[in-house]
């Protein structure tokens, strides 16, 4: 009875190693799908980007009037989500709204470096338009290491 028992937890734990390194291929094979996609199409994400984010009124008091889009794009996963998600660097310009608050600060003029975030979801990629200001992807995936857990691009 003990053979029995040693050669069903043995096939046992043969099923689940397999299972878990088919998931694993899976997982790595969505992963390299979703990383072509994002490459694809990341003209029309980055438009998307850009209307989202400049509707949202942050910074108060500044208009979005363009974007510079950098090569820098770092792959993450939210570690509560699962979601893939990218940081793509990104020097975004500003100007003030005429009457405002910022209208005669000089500094208003000058670029803010930023990460535009994306997400893979459900098959597709998609943005909320949210920018992390003052940080390029690298140091956002390092700085955000308690939420994200870097992927890496093969």
């Amino acid at each position: 009875m003990g053979l029995e028992i040693g050669f069903g937890l043995a096939a046992l734990g043969l099923v689940t190693g397999t299972v878990w390194l088919w998931k694993a291929s899976q997982s790595a094979t969505t992963v390299r799908g979703a990383i072509s996609q994002f490459r694809l199409r990341r003209e029309m994400l980055e438009a998307k980007f850009f209307d989202l984010a400049s509707q949202l009124g942050k910074p108060r008091g500044l208009r979005w009037k363009h974007c510079e889009w950098k090569e820098e794009v770092r792959f993450a996963r939210d570690l509560e989500t699962d979601l893939l998600t990218a940081f793509v660097g990104v020097e975004i310009h500003f100007e003030a709204i005429e009457g405002g608050d910022m209208e005669d600060i000089e500094a208003v003029g000058h670029f803010r470096e930023a990460s535009a975030v994306f997400h893979w979801q459900n098959g597709n990629w998609g943005t909320g338009g949210k920018a992390l200001f003052n940080m390029p992807p690298a140091m956002a995936v390092d700085r955000l290491q308690g939420q994200f857990e870097p992927v890496s691009v093969s």
